[in-house]
Parts: C-alpha cells; structure tokens; sequence
C-alpha cells in the first residue's frame, strides 16, 4: 500500500501540472510552431543549393590549328563525363564577343606559339572571359583550365630545369611533354560515407529539435521558481508526502513535454521533408536519452536562478549554446581537444545518434552517443547537489 500512497501524490501532481502546461500556449508556439517554421525556412534557404544539378554549359575556345599543345583543351572539355559541356571552337574575337554577350558560359583563348612557348620556357597567357550568367558551372569550367595551364607550366619548368642540367635541346620537347601529361604523384580514392552522417535537411531537422527541446523541457522544471514565488511551493511542501515528489513530479512533466515535441518535431519533419530517421526503437532511446539529459541541466538552472527571469535568461543562453554547438544552424567540425569538447553536448551526441539509425544502426550501435547523453545526467545531477540554492540563500 506504501508506494501506492506515494505514487498517488506523485500522479496527481504530474498530471496536474501537464494540464497546466497543455492550456499553456507558450508550449505550442516555442516546442513545435517555431521550430517547425525554422525548419521550412532553413529547407527552403538552403534545400535546392544542397540538392542541385549542374546545368549544361557552352564554351568557346580559340587556339591557333597548326599549335602542337592547344588542342588539348578542346580534347578535355570533350571527354569530361560529369558536366554536359558543349564545346564550340572559333576565332578569338569571336570568342570574346560571344561570352560578353552572354551566348556561352566561358571563352578560353589559347594565344599562338602556346606549344613554342611552353617548350623554350618562357612565359605566356591563356585568357578565360567568363560570363555574367556563368554561374557555378563557369567556377568549374575555369578551375579545369587553371588545372591544365598548371600542368603545362610543369613541363615548362621542366625545360629549363633540363636547361640548367645540360641536357641537349632536343630532347626539351619529350621533356616537356612528359611532366605535362604525367599524371598525379598522390591520387585520391573515395571512400564510403561516414555512418553517423545526415542528410541537409534530416540535419536541420535534428538541430532544430535539439534546440528547442532544451527550451521545452524548461516549462517543467522552471515551473519551480514560479511556484516557490507565488508560495505554491511552500504549501506543498506542508502536505503529508515527501517533499523529493515535487521536484520528481516537476521532472516528470519535463520529460513527457520534451519527449512529446522531440517525437512530433522528428516526425513532421521527416514527413514534409521526405527522410528517415530509421528504427522506431531506435529512435525513441535517443530521443529518451536526449530529453533525461537536457531536463538534468535545467535543474541547475533552477537551484542557481533566484527568478524567474534569471532562470529564462540562463536557459536561452544555455539552449543557444548547446545548439548552435551541437549543429542546429550549420554544422560545425573541430578535431583535438576543442573536438572531444563539442563531441560531450548531448545535442550533438543526439545528432550523431540520428546520423547512425538513419543509416540502419541498432541498438548496439548507438551505445555511444547514448552513454555520452546519459553519462551527461548523471554529473550534471551530481553538480546539482552540490550545487547551493541561493533562493534558499
């Protein structure tokens, strides 16, 4: 009969409390219609630049016909598989007039004596026009021909290398032609992608939950300091049960509104977005583990803040912090100890844990972020209790 007793004041603070924050329209509007909006407006700002294609591209080349070297550029703009780029050779003025014209993307002008040039040493220009309607396509177009003139000023530099070593003069052409066609000296292999990786707008979704979620989670256990201010607090405490079942009650009622709005935020968001967060399961832990840990720091809050206001003012700069940090904005990379750091935010071990499921983790799988999370209660609850109340104060 003993824990029925004490689970029934318990219940019924709970419950009250829930119903409290229900009629609450601030719980709406900052746990699930802010974020929401944030979450439309970050996937219509940054949505098409993650997800666009490459349009077709025209460019104009002159070089001169009887040139050794200057075919090349036409040659590997032609057999570059990735982009659609239509090659057109004309004449130089021609060339020009059409890229300020705006009828092609990028004029590439190979100058005469180019291979003469290249092979004696000496220095020489490849002018590129670039249009006012290039775009992306025309950066690409003139890094691949800042990328070959590299290369040719390679076999150039070669030349005189040869040159200076005394190597007869006619074997500076095979020599220039070897270090400008040989390939890289380091290749690069991809690989696979990371695991923990999300998608753009899976990663909105998830920032944008964590972030708000350390603002949701506030309206329970903040709700101590009102009620001590009212002198609610005090009249509970005079009732017949321990007082430890006010503040557990005020956790609980945090909890459920942080796992509520996390769920439906998760939820809508992968819905309208069309993406996966994967295992229900899965999911769910992390979202759990998530909503323990932010709920333990606002108890901190709480004992240190002497009102309410105080107590709104650390849990906005807290929340900002711990989101911007943990990805809710933009995504932020850091390696050595600054990494490690970033890596302890239960917003950013929430992120990651997504990251795993999305791709089929487990249960297993996601042990790490989870243990950082909860790991991340448990010393915040412990600072807690160090902690002094300096209402109390």
């Amino acid at each position: 009969m003993r824990p029925l007793l004490t689970m029934r004041p318990l219940l019924t603070m709970t419950l009250s409390d829930l119903r409290q924050r229900l009629r609450d329209r601030s719980f709406f509007i900052f746990a699930l219609l802010v974020p929401i909006s944030l979450m439309f407006v970050f996937n219509l700002v940054f949505g098409n630049a993650a997800n666009s294609e490459l349009e077709p591209t025209t460019i104009a080349i002159s070089a001169p016909t009887d040139d050794q070297l200057a075919p090349v550029f036409s040659t590997v703009f032609g057999h570059i598989d990735t982009m659609d780029i239509t090659v057109e050779e004309t004449t130089e003025a021609d060339a020009r007039a059409k890229a300020e014209a705006g009828d092609v993307d990028v004029a590439i002008i190979v100058p005469d004596g180019f291979s003469e040039a290249m092979i004696a040493g000496t220095g020489v220009d490849v002018v590129a026009v670039e249009s006012d309607t290039a775009g992306l396509e025309g950066v690409i177009v003139l890094s691949i021909v800042q990328s070959l003139v590299t290369q040719f000023n390679d076999g150039s530099v070669a030349t005189t290398a040869g040159f200076a070593l005394g190597i007869p003069p006619d074997q500076f052409a095979q020599i220039a032609e070897d270090a400008a066609t040989a390939g890289p000296a380091m290749t690069l292999t991809p690989g696979t992608l990371s695991a923990e990786q999300l998608s753009p707008a899976a990663a909105t979704i998830a920032g944008q939950a964590g972030l708000f979620l350390l603002f949701t989670v506030g309206f329970g256990v903040l709700g101590l300091i009102i009620e001590k201010e009212q002198g609610t607090y005090s009249r509970l405490r005079s009732m017949p049960m321990k007082p430890g079942l006010i503040v557990t009650a005020k956790a609980l009622v945090s909890f459920v509104l942080g796992v509520v709005a996390t769920a439906v935020l998760l939820t809508v968001g992968a819905l309208f977005f069309d993406v996966s967060f994967g295992s229900v399961v899965v999911v769910g832990v992390l979202v759990a583990a998530v909503v323990v840990a932010s709920t333990s720091l606002m108890f901190i809050v709480a004992k240190v803040a002497c009102t309410a206001e105080q107590a709104g003012a650390a849990q906005s700069i807290i929340a900002i912090s711990l989101g911007m940090a943990g990805g809710a904005f933009f995504p932020i990379a850091a390696t050595g100890l600054l990494g490690r750091i970033l890596d302890l935010n239960p917003i950013a071990a929430f992120t990651r844990g997504l990251g795993i499921s999305s791709n089929g983790g487990s249960l297993a799988d996601i042990s790490g972020p989870v243990i950082i999370m909860v790991g991340f209660a448990v010393v915040t609850v412990i600072v807690t209790a160090l902690v002094p109340d300096r209402r109390a104060q």
